[in-house]
């Protein structure tokens, strides 16, 4: 298939099998085929453009239930031969050395991670720091020129998020200047024959060598702060180098990258409402039910990372082998009829709102209350400090990215009438 190839069919109504999850028209806008999808049923076998085949949960029930079900297990080693020999991408030892994180771990280890960095997440420390995250992001606007054009990527979205994990984790300001946001690439599947693969595996490494020096500067120069607890229970044995390695890249990666594509989302769809966007501005108060709206309506965590059954197992009907990956779409859940009337409004009054933006249960992002104050310090300051901020570009210009599981852009141009 090429890129502008648009789904098969192989009748009217009909899905092909496996469903191919590739395409631009697909990344710009999944939201008709997932429609389609959650039609069919709440389980499809799906092609990733990698090759990997998986199982895809739909409907916004059978998404949170098996967020919830304690059958699937997240470890890799769980995974089959069939998966391993094409979603592995990371090449050893980096895999073995990097993938040991939370998002890839079962209780009672990923209870005994995770409790390590609670602490620096919660919604009373996040709130005591968002003056210093205000003073963040006016900076970053100061620096935006007078008056449009401007990419709110390079100029805000893609600084922000990271300036603000660095705050909150510990990350001090000469090896966070040194942070090169082309390492978070290397989450983007690459295959093994791919040209673009010495790139990715450069990458890789730089960032490897990048996070031994962050714990190298964290063990002679530590402070309060989580690093330092990181790397004081690696030295206490509670956690292994591959565990501490593998949880600084989930939070340098995993901490900042989703914020940046979730603020274009947010954005871009606020652009295409501008009713609403008028709304925003006139009322301030509205902004953190706006951004739950926002979150549902188009997440930047389009699907979850791999799930597994140990053994044969019903999921809602269809047999799934064990080790095979079963993977809930976030985005397809959202806009279940089912659970939100008229889904694919965005609706800035809509209450209540039990998105699965974060996912749910265990795996329940927990940076969560970060993200939303992110989101709701970023979109504000944006829109009352830049007057007609509005796209420079025509809509289907937009050039998303070609994550799999992820949603966002690269590039944000915008123009706008002054700078406040």
């Amino acid at each position: 298939m090429t890129l502008q190839e648009p789904i098969p069919a192989t009748g009217p109504g009909t899905l092909p099998d496996p469903v191919p999850l590739t395409g631009c028209p697909y990344k710009a806008d999944p939201y008709p085929l997932y429609e389609r999808m959650r039609e069919a049923g709440p389980v499809h076998r799906v092609l990733f453009p990698s090759g990997v085949h998986a199982w895809l949960v739909t409907g916004y029930d059978a998404a949170h239930a098996a967020l919830n079900d304690d059958r699937l297990g997240k470890n890799h080693d769980r995974g089959n031969d069939r998966w391993r020999a094409r979603a592995s991408i990371m090449p050893e030892p980096q895999h073995s050395q990097l993938q040991v994180h939370l998002l890839h771990q079962d209780p009672p280890r990923h209870t005994r991670m995770r409790r390590l960095v609670n602490d620096a997440f919660t919604p009373c420390r996040i709130e005591q720091l968002r003056p210093r995250f205000q003073e963040l992001a006016d900076a970053l606007v100061d620096a935006l020129p007078e008056r449009g054009p401007a990419d709110l990527v390079a100029g805000f979205a893609a600084r922000f998020p990271f300036q603000v994990l660095a705050e909150v984790i510990g990350l001090p300001p000469e090896p966070a200047a040194r942070f090169d946001r082309d390492w978070g690439k290397v989450v983007q599947p690459v295959g093994p024959t791919d040209p673009g693969r010495p790139l990715y595996e450069a990458r890789l490494h730089g960032l490897q060598h990048y996070i031994a020096d962050v714990v190298d500067h964290k063990r002679a120069h530590a402070e309060d702060d989580l690093l330092s607890r990181l790397v004081a229970a690696r030295d206490r044995r509670e956690l292994s180098q591959e565990e501490l390695d593998s949880m600084i890249f989930q939070l340098l990666v995993a901490g900042q990258e989703p914020v940046t594509n979730q603020i274009t989302t947010a954005l871009i769809a606020l652009f295409r409402h501008p009713g609403q966007t008028d709304r925003l501005r006139a009322d301030p108060l509205l902004l953190p039910r706006a951004v739950e709206e926002l979150l549902r309506y188009d997440s930047a965590f389009e699907l979850t990372t791999w799930r597994f059954f140990d053994r044969d197992s019903d999921l809602y009907g269809t047999e799934v082998p064990a080790g095979d990956s079963v993977i809930i779409s976030l985005c397809a859940a959202n806009r279940d009829p089912r659970r939100f009337p008229d889904p694919d409004v965005l609706d800035l009054d809509r209450s209540p709102n039990p998105h699965l933006a974060f996912g749910h249960g265990i795996h329940f992002c927990p940076g969560a209350a970060l993200a939303r104050t992110e989101l709701r310090i970023a979109l504000g300051t944006l829109l009352t400090r830049l007057p007609g901020l509005r796209l420079a570009i025509a809509d289907e210009a937009i050039e998303w990215i070609p994550s799999v599981l992820g949603r966002g852009t690269n590039h944000l141009p915008v123009t706008y009438d002054h700078r406040l």
